[in-house]
């Protein structure tokens, strides 16, 4: 039996090829991985004496050679593979140890220039890789440090199965699929190219999905976005409804103030900012106490003591922070079930495509992160926002774009006062938002209402009005434009246009 051994992660491989020797394997390996093994004083042979040919063009060339890639592929159950191996002087090779140049690990770091990347791209290895997997039922194929002692343990038992084998030859094809679709994304000009490449690792497997009866894992790299500290294990849903609340949170950078987000189905049930978090909280939790049970926090400032404190009003399934300080996380840790996690990076503002799935696909999109400074801002009524209002509608502004459409919020300057999510008319999502802040106790006079879409018709507006509002907020481009501009003159309110929508489906 032989096996060949070229890795660029070495961890663990002296210990592999100890085993290996011990069991009878004559190991083959190239360039570093072979210089390593003879220094750990373990015989292995140059892949160079195996093709009869030098590495060559830096090590560019080295494996990609029939002596190599024949012993590989060549099939033990056919009789004419090994014939043709025996007529050629080559002999089979029954297992292979290869992991790749580290390309993601190079173009994660900013500095990286696109030579230094291309540098990083393996040809050699992904080819051993495929030729392995491809014959797995004769080679045991390799790419992953963590399967080295497991596959050991069956060939001390007399042989790797054909259910391992297959296993670890569709780890391979994964790995290799994930190498190129990162080099794909990365060389790429286009943000949606004609073919959308992605591959994600496998980070966890969830108890279930939105429901019981659903199965479900989380992919990706979400976990490089928070850490948990304290508390059960996340569920689908709660992964969902952390990152619209740490999308939400984003709109407020803590140099403004602090905030406080509360969160429930993805959708934002109160919003403050204050001198300190205790005071946002306040002003976030009375916009409505009832939905926030079971939900999310999220604040953009280290969570102190005062405010874990406070928080114990009500029942919560996550909070998140920045920080959470010793006091307050010694706290907090004494409900077993409150999932505490620490915001690794924010994240609100960076750019990137959403994906969505379709039947028979995934849609596309830029995020909608785009912040207030870039939009318009064009008062259409006689009178305009006063300074006040001027920094309601631009607070209420920043919260309505994470409300499920049809939006509508009722705000002032630092707070949310009623919010209107997901209904099937604009003017009901504003009838909404009124009864939640009736419910809440919360007055309305002297506040502005914020829309996500135009108001097609003037009675939205007109409602928002009625109840009290004196500024109002929304993209305008409606075809009664007019109307709507008329019904906030004669109330003389204040209007402000911003010529773009925050539809959220």
């Amino acid at each position: 039996m032989r096996a060949l051994l070229s890795v660029y992660d070495k961890s663990g491989v002296i210990d592999l090829a100890r085993e290996l020797l011990g069991l009878g394997v004559t190991l083959i390996s190239t360039g570093n991985t072979w210089r390593m093994l003879v220094e750990a004083g373990l015989p292995a042979q140059p892949v160079s004496e195996v093709t009869g040919f030098p590495e060559i063009l830096d090590g560019r060339v080295k494996t990609l050679h029939p002596a190599i890639h024949a012993g590989l592929l060549a099939r033990r159950d056919r009789p004419a593979h090994m014939a043709q191996l025996a007529e050629y002087g080559l002999a089979p090779i029954d297992l292979l140890v290869v992991n790749l140049y580290p390309f993601q690990q190079t173009i994660a770091r900013p500095e990286a220039t696109l030579d230094e990347a291309i540098e990083q791209i393996d040809i050699g290895g992904v080819a051993l890789l495929r030729a392995a997997a491809k014959n797995f039922a004769h080679v045991v194929t390799l790419v992953d440090p963590s399967d080295y002692s497991p596959t050991l343990a069956e060939l001390r038992a007399g042989a790797v199965s054909f259910a391992t084998r297959q296993r670890l030859a569709a780890k391979a094809f994964a790995h290799t699929a994930a190498y190129d679709a990162a080099i794909a994304t990365y060389l790429a000009a286009d943000p949606f190219p004609e073919t959308l490449v992605a591959a994600w690792p496998r980070v966890q497997s969830l108890r279930y999905g939105e429901n019981p009866h659903q199965r479900a894992a989380l992919y990706g790299a979400f976990q490089r976005l928070f850490t948990q500290l304290h508390g059960k294990e996340l569920s689908y849903n709660n992964i969902l409804d952390t990152g619209a609340a740490a999308e939400l949170i984003g709109e407020f950078p803590a140099a403004e103030g602090a905030a406080v987000a509360i969160i429930k189905h993805t959708n934002p049930c109160g919003v403050g900012v204050a001198p300190s978090l205790l005071e946002a909280w306040e002003k976030a939790f009375a916009t409505d106490r009832d939905a926030p049970f079971g939900g999310i926090i999220a604040v953009n400032q280290p969570l102190d003591l005062a405010l874990a404190r406070a928080i114990g009003e009500i029942f919560t399934e996550i909070i998140i922070a920045p920080e959470f300080l010793p006091e307050a996380l010694e706290h907090l840790q004494k409900k077993k079930n409150l999932r505490l996690l620490k915001a690794l990076q924010p994240i609100g503002m960076n750019p990137e495509i959403v994906l969505r799935s379709v039947p028979g696909g995934v849609l596309a999109q830029e995020a909608d992160r785009a912040p207030l400074a870039a939009e318009e801002w064009r008062v259409v009524t006689r009178r305009a926002p006063t300074p006040d209002e001027e920094r309601a509608l631009r607070f209420a502004w920043r919260v309505v774009k994470h409300v499920k459409s049809n939006a509508i919020v009722y705000a002032g300057p630092d707070r949310t006062l009623g919010i209107g999510a997901g209904q099937m008319s604009r003017v009901d999502s504003s009838r909404l938002a009124v009864w939640k802040a009736q419910q809440a106790g919360l007055s309305l006079a002297g506040s502005v209402v914020a829309s996500d879409a135009l108001f097609p018709f003037a009675d939205g507006v007109e409602t928002a009005l009625r109840a009290g509002a004196t500024a109002v907020i929304q993209p305008g481009g409606s075809v009664r434009d007019a109307e709507v501009i008329a019904a906030a003159n004669a109330a003389s309110a204040a209007m402000v246009f911003t010529g773009r929508r925050h539809f959220r489906h």
